[in-house]
């Protein structure tokens, strides 16, 4: 088991993600004073509502995170890099940039270095994840993608966009093991199906570095209402010889 200390601690390892596209601005501002409540490590949203939750967040330490080429990433390359430029310059703090699988699927694994190495050049000391969507994927070309994506200096390894069927714990230590031994020095972010503290525990105990999920706030509540509110009154005892 994971050994987390308290409530805290486990808001710290999570990134509290909310990418539904036909949200509202007054349902993103109850999202984000939602995050407010605990010390997440960041929020993830879509482009349109970044500066909002800079404004919103920027008395706390709470990162804010959005997305490139989201959800298929079949943007070209200059599109992305465009798509990055703008998010720099409304203060984001983490980008996930979903990689083409088209090119992954051709094999052209020297054009999605290059392009990574584009970007973070671009994001300097901002934080890069790749998201390689590992249910269209099998084992080879995680394996040759993750490797590329540690020599090309990103930041992140991220499983999923959240728009596809999340995986089985099983599948998720397999794809955490193919990291870890492809590519030991990228950090591993897993996103799908993480709705309850016991998944988010057997999550990272697999091995993820961070969990992103759009049951966050539930998860640290459910964490802190079961550890850290208990009320006990203990009976009185008589000790006997």
């Amino acid at each position: 088991m994971y050994n987390i200390k308290n409530s805290k601690e486990l808001a710290s390892y999570i990134n509290y993600t909310n990418l539904n596209n036909i949200i509202s601005e007054e349902e993103v501002k109850e999202f984000l004073e939602k995050a407010k409540k605990s010390t997440f490590n960041s929020v993830i949203v879509s482009p349109t509502y970044v500066s909002l939750a800079k404004e919103t967040l920027k008395d706390t330490d709470i990162k804010v995170g959005s997305v490139v080429g989201f959800p298929l990433g079949f943007e070209d390359s200059e599109t992305k890099v465009a798509e990055v430029k703008s998010l720099l310059d409304k203060g984001v703090d983490e980008i996930d940039v979903v990689v083409n699988l088209s090119y992954l699927k051709d094999k052209k694994y020297d054009l999605i270095g290059k392009k990574i190495e584009e970007i973070k050049k671009i994001m300097g000391d901002k934080t890069l994840k790749l998201t390689i969507e590992v249910k269209a994927l099998d084992d080879a070309e995680k394996s040759a993608v993750v490797q590329v994506a540690e020599k090309a200096g990103a930041d992140f390894i991220k499983n999923s966009t959240g728009f596809v069927a999340p995986c089985h714990i099983y599948e998720i230590v397999n794809d955490i093991n193919i990291i870890q031994k492809y590519a030991p020095k990228i950090k591993i972010e897993i996103y799908g199906g993480i709705d309850s503290y016991k998944i988010a525990n057997q999550v990272l105990t697999a091995g993820a570095d961070k969990i992103a999920s759009n049951y966050g706030y539930e998860i640290v509540k459910r964490y802190k209402e079961l550890r850290e509110n208990t009320q006990v009154t203990p009976k009185p005892i008589t000790l006997t010889k």
